[in-house]
């Protein structure tokens, strides 16, 4: 035996005490379509290893790295892999086995290679499968949207959209913020309720009816409900949603991608295959995933409590960017970073300091092969102190998900738009959770006998101010879109709900600006807000927003009028202009040519019932 043999097996015999039989022999397959932007996945039949080893321990003791380039040589991605158990555990359940693996999601047709990496993180020496290399021929994709694989990825393009690699189109999202205990499904392995009264399982039950015949499911027609949820979605127009993937501690405390709770080095590769599962036919089903790393509780131990008000260890860490967070950040990157349109928000109302923030940030830049973007949500009261520090570019962030009363929306986005073009790096802004916080988006008039009003100090409001003031007031300050948070007090809330039609209505009224933004494709990447233009120097809600692609010489104007409101655009003389007037509750569009116009163009909405007007020069 070659001496470099002979020191292998002594060190694999020492640190792996396993007969030869039960560790791999180094093979390396591939599995998945082979096609632009749809995952492949490297498995290497490796060293035999279980979920709760400790000597070694496979989430810690052994690194996985696959190099994958294309033969262009640009791009060659540096991906992470991880421990899966059987290689089947999603549906098997296996806590062992001798499968490592690792995902690709080609930029570009044509043939990559593969180097692998699998070796002990500590001494570097190498374990079966390490140095294996070998070529595979990628095809052009074969789908359509809205699957995201007909679109490429999603990506941070350097203004205040995020942009697909694929088409070259941009985005605007709309979808459900909850609720936030999304992946907390009886349906998932080892997926406990530590309070159920308070956050109880889901079944998803009232979506069973969306599940269509040929939607994957896992041991033998589990997660029916889930996949029926996101087809509802999807079916509704709708192309994001948002989860918590850990919120120990926290409000839920049904949610953690460990085998036990507490248990922060060993992951469970059932449940975490069976949510791939999940976020697998949400991207083809075109849906935007928001994951939410960790809840407030989860980024300070002194607010992880538990009932008799001693703390717990539900921070990572205790807060800081230590061994257990940067596994956590690791297995969640290596698991789920293929996927095509997603951000990684570094926390539910984050508390951390501003460096922990930055070394959380540049540690997801350093480990994501595919850059995703990089967000970050806190409370109203603190964006000031938490966005402002991060602003500019000596920082990895690229947008920021703001919580803000539902008619505070527009000047709070607006804000954080201009704060960040001021800075240099343009921010993605999206509005993520509607105030007040025991209420947010309200359910339809009539859901379960609802009256489709919530009232809050003594204001009465519903479908018709959430579609004016938070959606379309985030649309037209250049935000990037809207989740709707359901509250904690009214029907299917933040913590319970598991029946999306109880905001059907509201939906529909995402829908019809998503439309008509596509259909009459507006430029709203290229656009700026102009409030002043119309009339509304101080982005007032009572009067007309604008946008538009350049100042008093636009070439377009978009212009939300609500009811019973007036204003005088002036533009740019001899030109013909035509006009798209679109009533945004019912999505009815009327068109006209304007003509030759000298001066301004008056617009008016009626007394009851907004619009928006869309002014284009020939």
């Amino acid at each position: 035996m070659p001496r470099s043999s002979l020191l292998h097996s002594v060190l694999l015999g020492c640190l792996l005490p396993l007969s030869a039989a039960e560790h791999g022999d180094g093979s390396v397959s591939l599995s998945g379509e082979l096609r632009q932007w749809h995952a492949v996945t490297l498995t290497v039949d490796g060293p035999f290893a279980k979920e709760r080893d400790t000597e070694p321990n496979p989430f810690t003791d052994i690194a996985l790295t696959v190099r994958f380039s294309h033969e262009s040589g640009d791009p060659s991605y540096h991906v992470p892999g991880y421990f899966a158990a059987d290689g089947n555990a999603a549906e098997t359940g296996a806590t062992e086995g001798t499968a490592w693996r690792a995902h690709l999601s080609p930029d570009k047709t044509g043939t990559w290679t593969y180097t692998v990496s699998l070796t002990y993180s500590e001494t570097g020496a190498a374990l079966p499968g390490d140095g294996q290399t070998g070529s595979f021929e990628v095809e052009p994709s074969d789908k359509a949207t809205p699957d995201f694989r007909a679109r490429g990825r999603l990506y941070y393009a350097g203004n205040h959209h995020l942009r697909f690699a694929g088409d070259s189109s941009w985005f605007l999202k709309a979808g459900p913020d909850a609720p936030e205990t999304f992946l907390a499904y009886s349906d998932f392995d080892g997926t406990v309720a530590t309070h159920p009264k308070k956050g109880p399982l889901k079944t998803w039950e009232p979506h069973l009816r969306d599940w269509s015949e040929g939607d994957p499911t896992w041991h033998d027609g589990k997660g029916k409900g889930i996949i029926g949820a996101l087809n509802y979605l999807s079916g509704k127009g709708l192309n994001g949603f948002s989860f918590l993937t850990y919120n120990a501690g926290g409000d839920g405390d049904n949610v953690w991608p460990f085998v036990e709770r507490d248990a922060k080095f060993h992951y469970d590769c059932s449940k975490l295959d069976q949510w791939n599962i999940v976020f697998s036919h949400a991207t083809a089903r075109g849906l935007h995933l928001h994951f939410k790393l960790q809840e407030t509780e989860n980024d300070d131990n002194r607010r992880g409590q538990k009932d008799d008000g001693k703390p717990v260890a539900a921070a990572l860490d205790g807060g800081e960017l230590g061994p257990e967070r940067k596994l956590y950040l690791r297995e969640m990157i290596a698991r789920f970073g293929h996927h095509l349109a997603l951000n990684w928000n570094l926390g539910e109302e984050n508390t951390q300091s501003t460096e922990v923030v930055r070394e959380m940030a540049a540690f997801i830049r350093e480990t994501d092969p595919y850059d995703h973007p990089v967000v970050i949500h806190t409370y109203p009261n603190q964006q000031d102190k938490v966005y402002r520090p991060l602003l500019g570019f000596g920082s990895e962030l690229t947008g920021a998900s703001l919580q803000n009363g539902y008619a505070q929306v527009h000047q709070r986005t607006l804000q954080w738009v201009q704060a960040s073009a001021d800075s240099g790096k343009h921010w993605v802004v999206a509005n993520d959770e509607q105030g007040p916080a025991q209420l947010g988006v309200p359910p339809d008039a009539g859901y379960e006998g609802f009256s489709g009003k919530a009232e809050h100090n003594g204001k009465r409001y519903g479908r018709d101010e959430i579609r004016h003031l938070t959606f379309w007031g985030n649309l037209m300050a250049g935000g990037a879109g809207v989740e709707y948070y359901f509250g904690y007090q009214l029907p299917q809330n933040d913590l319970l709900c598991e029946d999306f039609r109880s905001r059907d209505g509201a939906w529909d009224d995402c829908r019809t600006a998503l439309t008509f933004f596509h259909d009459e494709k507006i430029p709203f990447w290229a656009m700026s807000n102009a409030n002043d233009l119309v009339g509304n120097p101080e982005n007032e809600n009572d009067k007309p927003w604008c946008l538009t692609n350049r100042r008093r010489t636009g070439e377009l104007f978009l212009v939300y009028l609500p009811g019973g409101t007036e204003a005088e655009l002036e533009v740019s003389d001899g030109h013909t202009w035509s006009r798209v007037t679109l009533d945004p509750e019912s999505g009815s569009i009327e068109r006209d040519e304007i003509g030759n116009v000298t001066g301004s163009i008056p617009l008016r909405a009626p007394s009851e019932g907004d619009r928006v007007v869309l002014l284009r020069r020939d």
